[in-house]
């Protein structure tokens, strides 16, 4: 199968190519984006494989589609960058990586949230510049705090078992189902707002979708306890970014600890060390000492890419061999029901 791969970078190169070892498909490297403008560079090929950030709306799937496409890769889990029902009706099949490596981003997770809490990387700052005061540095312990856990997944139940088992928390958890393996551990299923008014930390592990979208708002926040934490290694778009910063100036939120952004698509991903960043709501964020912000790179380790790369390319053979691929996405999946 010939494979037109968008927003390449060295690491995607490197596992994707090592993987392909074993399916022999033709992959063809594009550095851009896929969005409208890009699309053309896709003509001739039979799939696109894609990234968090490229756009896939209607427009885009049919210049993708008059120009040969049939197929749509996802190499993340996430899909909320396509138009599925778009997808459908032009009869592209869409395909997805679920489950790639939920430790990786589990551990991140905690990882973030702990050097928000312990005020690591300012005191890593601190002292590339001979400064050893400890004045500003004091945090707080996790044992014994009270963790809400916003879905329950595979990555979100591996945090709250961390969470739980590892460090002692009192952990709270939302999720539409619920994982009777958590509950047996002493995590104890809420609704969203006692939730939000019981948890010290909320740590956000949903999909975005319509009924995500925004799920921290401003009212969500005003429900919070005072001072809670934010940490979200899911999706940008799950928290109004505008109320973040007023409850932030309000300290009602004492701190965030942010992998994603709702507007990364313009930043992530890309050295903009030598530019002029436009987005004003991004560098109001950076302004305030109780952020921490990552580049979306909760999922960056070897394992992790190694799974993405060989289950986005058994997918495409299942496809090319006329086989149902497991990881296939539908919008009939993903519609809410009635």
């Amino acid at each position: 199968m010939r494979i037109a791969v968008f927003s390449t970078k060295a690491y995607d190169r490197r596992f994707l190519d090592r993987a392909n070892a074993a399916f022999g498909h033709d992959l063809t490297w594009f550095e851009p984006r896929l969005d409208l403008t890009t699309a053309p560079l896709a003509e001739g090929f039979d799939a696109v494989c894609v990234f968090v950030n490229d756009r896939l709306d209607a427009d885009t799937l049919t210049l993708l589609s008059k120009g040969g496409v049939r197929t749509v890769a996802l190499r993340c889990a996430g899909y909320n960058n396509v138009d599925l029902d778009a997808a459908e009706t032009l009869g592209l099949d869409v395909i997805r990586v679920p489950a790639y490596s939920p430790e990786a981003v589990s551990e991140f997770t905690v990882a973030l949230l702990l050097a928000m809490d312990r005020n690591i990387a300012r005191a890593w700052a601190r002292v590339r510049e001979n400064n050893f005061s400890l004045d500003g540095l004091i945090g707080r312990n996790l044992s014994g705090r009270t963790v809400g856990v916003v879905g329950t997944g595979r990555i979100g139940a591996l945090v709250a078992r961390a969470l739980r088992l590892g460090f002692g928390c009192e952990v709270l958890a939302h999720d539409v189902i619920e994982d009777p393996a958590l509950a047996g551990m002493g995590v104890r299923y809420v609704d969203r707002n006692t939730l939000l008014r019981q948890s010290d930390i909320v740590t956000l592990h949903c999909p975005l979708t319509p009924a995500t979208h925004h799920l921290i708002d401003r009212d969500a926040l005003e429900a919070a306890r005072p001072g809670v934490l934010i940490v979200n290694t899911s999706r940008g778009a799950l928290i109004d970014t505008q109320a973040l910063i007023e409850a932030l100036k309000s300290r009602q939120v004492g701190g965030v600890a942010l992998d994603v952004y709702e507007q990364e698509g313009d930043l992530f991903f890309e050295d903009l060390s030598n530019v002029i960043v436009q987005d004003d709501v991004f560098q109001r964020l950076l302004t305030f000492p109780n952020v921490l912000i990552t580049g979306h790179q909760a999922f960056l380790t070897e394992e992790a890419l190694a799974a993405i790369a060989e289950t986005t390319l058994s997918g495409l053979s299942d496809i090319e061999a006329g086989r149902e691929p497991s990881n296939r996405v539908t919008a009939a999946l993903v519609r809410p029901s009635a």
